[in-house]
């Protein structure tokens, strides 16, 4: 039973304070966005659209244990509202709140696609995949909007070169044209989000993502069309989704996926008070016990920042969730794996371009 206070269509239920601020302080903007989705009432805040004006677009990845190495985000917040995210910490670097500011003021960054040609012209820059939605989704719903993921991934397509999405929205297959003609140079990967096959709890983790279903047809149609999918079963949460590792292993499988990957949840910086805000709300009675059983993965704590530890965690329970994800390998994805992106094809393009100008 939700507590009567709780704030329906989004997924923080409160800003808080911001560590990089004493004085609390707001901005305002007259981009605007839709509120409701799937019949759901959501709450009176709409969704405000910042333009933000960055130098460059193609970030160094330094964490050793994120699975790459470089990235780009064209929006900076996430309407989807997933509670667990890493990402809203960053919005503070903003000036804004881990909280509800990080769902309702979505930084756009409507140079991205010209930033990103500029870096690719680069003398100095040897192909590497460069990962969209590093930090926050790319696919998210201000890019039905502002379509500057399909801008850039016409970028990644003229340039040759090789390109990875991690995203949990459907909308990704409105650029399948763009994919497929990237996946026959073996230049895309797509990383598709799945922490659940319950829409209960899909609705209350992720309140503004697109459905299980969708998530799972858009697996299928990717892999029909030739396009490598790994699903991210991330974060596992023990006693919310830890039940789910088989199941979803099986489904993402038959769906087409050529691997899986997890983590188990970590609640970093700001999003220790967020989650435990969320869960004394949504999921009163299991509150205490899902809290103690994620402080059990992090040696007491919600928190976790150890390279190598962080996303595994340690401990009993965190060695089930570790050895489930194991057998459902052995079990799902035994003969699968997901290909080498092509990193040669955009040097050829690039020195042969030049060599028009000799």
């Amino acid at each position: 039973m939700f507590d009567k206070n709780f704030i329906k269509g989004r997924g923080a239920q409160q800003n808080i304070h911001n560590r990089f601020f004493e004085l609390s302080h707001e901005m305002r903007d007259d981009f605007l966005e839709f509120c409701e989705k799937e019949g759901e009432v959501a709450d009176k805040n709409k969704t405000l659209y910042l333009s933000v004006f960055p130098k460059t677009i193609v970030n160094k990845v330094i964490s050793p244990d994120v699975g790459m190495t470089y990235s780009m985000n064209m929006y900076q917040g996430c309407e989807h509202g997933c509670i667990y995210c890493y990402a809203r910490n960053s919005h503070e670097y903003w000036g804004y709140s881990a909280g509800l500011d990080f769902e309702r003021r979505i930084l756009v960054k409507k140079s991205a696609p010209q930033l990103l040609e500029t870096f690719l012209k680069k003398k100095s820059w040897r192909a590497h995949p460069i990962v969209m939605s590093g930090n926050t989704d790319c696919y998210q719903p201000a890019e039905q909007k502002f379509q500057l993921t399909r801008q850039c991934l016409e970028i990644f397509l003229k340039y040759k070169h090789p390109t990875a999405i991690i995203t949990k929205n459907a909308l990704i297959l409105r650029d399948l044209d763009l994919l497929k003609q990237l996946a026959k140079d073996g230049l895309i990967a797509v990383n598709v989000s799945i922490t659940s096959l319950s829409e209960d709890t899909r609705r209350i983790l992720e309140p503004r993502t697109a459905t299980i279903k969708r998530r799972l047809k858009v697996v299928k149609e990717l892999s029909a069309n030739g396009i490598p999918v790994n699903v991210m079963l991330a974060p596992i949460i023990p006693s919310i989704n830890s039940h789910e590792i088989l199941p979803m292993a099986k489904a993402v499988s038959e769906a087409g996926a050529l691997s899986i990957a997890h983590t188990v949840v970590r609640l970093n910086g700001a999003i220790g008070e967020i989650f435990t805000d969320w869960i004394r709300k949504t999921l009163p009675e299991r509150a205490d016990k899902v809290l103690h059983q994620i402080e059990n993965c992090h040696g007491g704590t919600l928190n976790e920042s150890r390279f190598g530890i962080r996303m595994r965690g340690e401990g009993h329970i965190a060695k089930q969730i570790n050895d489930l994800m194991t057998l459902a390998r052995l079990k799902y994805f035994k003969n699968k794996t997901m290909p080498k992106l092509n990193t040669e094809l955009h040097e050829q393009y690039k020195y042969g371009q030049m060599k028009l100008f000799n």
